[in-house]
């Protein structure tokens, strides 16, 4: 299953300065001294037709932590808890926002990009437009061989 339509991905490991800074302020931010982060970048850029649907990172290659810088458009990110879909909450990502996903939402809750015509926040339409997320992740934890 393809859980993202409408849109194109790189990773980048080499950034301009002034980007570089940016993502340090960022690192700095979500993740702990010491822990170890995965180098590249993944940059996901979603056209205006583009959506995510509900789905859960796969922890084969990402850890704990998944912190994205949400650029160009605002959207609407809705989380729904596996074990009971009657847990869930929307969260507006405002342009230029952080996000970070941790703990119980990392792992039991999916996570979805909603479309145009379904991006409502509080009763208000969000419109969506070019979305481009900035996504750092930090390494997954190896288990040890039983």
């Amino acid at each position: 299953m393809q859980a993202i339509h409408g849109f194109r991905e790189t990773e980048i490991s080499c950034w301009s300065k002034e980007s570089q800074e940016i993502l340090q302020r960022v690192r700095d931010t979500v993740f702990p001294p010491g822990v170890p982060q995965l180098s590249l970048v993944h940059v996901l850029d979603l056209d205006k037709s583009g959506y995510i649907k509900p789905h859960v990172d796969s922890v084969k290659f990402c850890g704990c932590t998944i912190a994205g810088l949400s650029l160009l458009s605002s959207s609407v990110m809705r989380l729904v808890g596996e074990q009971n879909p009657e847990d869930w909450m929307e969260l507006l990502l405002l342009r230029r926002s952080l996000y970070i996903i941790r703990g119980a939402a990392r792992y039991e809750f999916t996570h979805e990009i909603l479309k145009d015509e379904e991006s409502f926040f509080d009763g208000q339409k969000i419109p969506r437009e070019r979305r481009i997320s900035v996504i750092c992740r930090n390494l997954p934890v190896l288990r040890a061989s039983i």
